[in-house]
């Protein structure tokens, strides 16, 4: 049966290991330190992916919530939508009331 991982992929991930072991291993857009065994692994697999070493491509995200298709946790963590939703809400009662406004303008 053939290697799921390269040799290479393998070194990736065993030199991110020992980045987190260390505690020099940082995460790619916040850069902050990367203490979690699953994501130093994580890091290793996507630079593997990015040197175009042989690494199994991602899962999708139906099979790794196993099998599970819940909403709720999917719109939890994302913040900035209820902030933009929050926003139109304000900028339509402003119209809303403009619009009052200028009906009991006419009206008098």
């Amino acid at each position: 049966m053939a290697r799921k991982y390269s040799q290479g992929a393998s070194k990736k991930v065993e030199r991110a290991m020992h980045e987190r072991k260390t505690g020099t291993l940082k995460s790619g857009r916040s850069g902050k330190k990367v203490t979690s065994r699953k994501q130093a692994i994580a890091i290793g697999l996507s630079e593997a992916r990015r040197e175009g070493k042989k690494v199994p491509s991602k899962r999708s995200s139906s099979s790794r919530s196993g099998g599970r298709k819940s909403t709720a946790s999917r719109s939890g963590g994302r913040k900035s939508s209820s902030r933009s939703s929050g926003g139109r809400k304000s900028s339509s009662s402003r119209s809303r009331t403009s619009s009052r406004k200028s009906s009991s303008r006419s009206s008098k």
